[in-house]
């Protein structure tokens, strides 16, 4: 059987012009969300996915109805394969029922590896570059190494570590932390 799912991002959008073409692509049951497609959880998909019995077919008017990332097509994509179900995409002409459209499917997974590895590999060249050049990473100190001192003062004469942390506008935890370092076992 095959199952159709249409998704618009807004309220004000229509999905008429997918439902139609799923409907003449044969999809007896049609799943429809009006949700971001940057949103990996949609209900009706969810439900939709859960309704599926194995060789059912998903249907989808474009690839980006499903989603716009291509890791989660991938992944989506992926779970149908794994669970004997297919996937139809009616604009791209894609059917992993077949094996010229798995084919194309799995090209896309791996220009999708490939596309991560190169991301990663920039970034990392970058933040070593950047630690070259003496650029510091992480949050910055909450205190200056100066109110780290008067801190340290202030409950050597008796202020509570809740006054230090009101007196400074941090997080009790950053007084109780500081105090820490600096008190003897």
């Amino acid at each position: 059987m095959k199952y159709g799912y249409a998704r618009v991002s807004t309220n004000s959008q229509d999905t008429k012009l997918q439902i139609d073409a799923l409907v003449e692509a044969g999809c007896k049951k049609i799943y429809e969300d009006k949700i971001s497609g940057n949103k990996t959880d949609r209900p009706e998909l969810n439900q939709c996915l859960k309704a599926m019995d194995e060789n059912d077919i998903l249907v989808v008017w474009k690839l980006d109805r499903l989603g716009r990332s291509l890791q989660h097509l991938i992944t989506v994509v992926h779970e149908l394969e794994q669970q004997n179900k297919g996937f139809q995409s009616l604009t791209e002409n894609i059917d992993t029922t077949n094996p010229t459209g798995k084919l194309i499917f799995h090209i896309f997974a791996s220009l999708a590896e490939f596309e991560r590895s190169l991301i990663s590999q920039r970034v990392m060249a970058g933040l070593e570059a950047s630690k070259k050049t003496g650029t510091k990473f992480g949050r910055p100190n909450a205190l200056t190494n100066k109110d780290k001192e008067m801190a340290i003062v202030m409950f050597n004469g008796g202020a509570t570590k809740g006054a230090i942390a009101n007196h400074f506008g941090v997080a009790r935890q950053t007084i109780y932390s500081l105090l820490k370092e600096v008190e003897p076992v």
